[in-house]
Parts: C-alpha cells; structure tokens; sequence
C-alpha cells in the first residue's frame, strides 16, 4: 500500500461517501486536529490490513465492534485496541448486561450509518436518539492518539484521545461507560 499523511479534510469531496464529509465537517466545527490517511484500494476490513496504516499514523486503529443484548434492545459500540482478543464473557459483567453477541450489518447501518469493517466512534454521530452505548477499553485511553474510520473504512483518521473522548464525546451527546478488558 501506498499511503500519505494528511493534515485535516480532502480537498475535495469528489468520490467520497457524504458520510465521510460529514465526519470532516464534525471535526472542523469542533476545532480539532486530525491527520487522515486514504487507502481506497485496500480497504481495512481486518486488523492485518490496519496495522500499516497504524504505522503511517502513528496511531493505533481501534477495533470496533457493534455488538447487542440477545433481544436486540440494547446496542453498544465497544472501542478496544486492535491487537487485543475480544472475549465475550469478560464485557456482560461490567457493563450490567446479561449475554451479548454481534449485531448485524443492518443494524448497525440504521443506528450508526456505517457498515461492517467502517464502524467508529464518529458513527455515533448519526446516532441521534442515543440508542447505542459507548464502552472503550481503559487501554485505549492510555496513548496521545487514537485511530478511526470517518464512517468508512477506505480512509482512516488519527486523533488525539484528550480530543476524541474529551469535546467530540460531548459534541455526539454520548456517555462513555470505560471497562478492563484482559484479552485472555
């Protein structure tokens, strides 16, 4: 891959989704610094494929994974780091919810306008009824900056986390609930 680091938006908006756009235009309004990274033709549909686009942001991509309670009522957008294994048994307990499993790629297009492989925490803005919970690994939050996807993953962002999980966690209007995830 063939990759650059940009500081701020495209220079144009030809051939990118109006969701990507949107995710500029939240973090312009907002003030805040982020470098972007485009690799359209290797999108980041797995943790391999985001690892050389971590080396040319200097930051790590989270895993995000969409995940729901087995009535499908209650959804959670889980930000973890991406080399560490997701275990399920570890999360119901700290979060009080009794069994969870991934919900599906509908669902997460109605509630985050993304889709599998594309979800982030900037998916959260098109979350305006607030049915989907934030719950961020304590690891994430332990390093300057944070990786993510502009609500599609043919590029991918690099934030400071004091940003991310400071005025755009207040401008989406979501709480963060933050848990210790082990990976073993």
């Amino acid at each position: 891959m063939d990759l650059t680091l940009y500081k701020g938006r495209p220079e144009s908006g030809d051939g990118r989704l109006e969701k990507e756009m949107r995710c500029y235009d939240l973090l312009d309004s907002l003030g805040i610094d982020y470098w972007r990274t485009d690799h359209p033709d290797a999108q980041a549909y797995t943790m391999e494929a985001c690892r050389e686009i971590d080396e040319v942001l200097g930051a790590t991509v989270c895993k995000n994974l969409f995940l729901t309670n087995r009535q499908h009522t209650s959804y959670y957008l889980l930000m973890m780091p991406g080399d560490k294994i997701f275990k399920t048994k570890e999360l119901p307990g700290q979060i009080g919810c009794s069994r969870l499993s991934f919900a599906s790629g509908d669902e997460m297009e109605r509630f985050m306008d993304t889709t599998p492989g594309s979800a982030s925490i900037l998916g959260l803005m098109n979350d305006k009824d607030h049915a989907v919970k934030l719950i961020v690994d304590e690891d994430v939050l332990k390093g300057e900056y944070v990786g993510c996807h502009p609500c599609i993953n043919t590029s991918s962002l690099k934030l400071r986390t004091q940003d991310m999980f400071g005025p755009l966690l207040k401008a989406l209007g979501h709480e963060m609930i933050t848990v210790t995830l082990k990976g073993e």
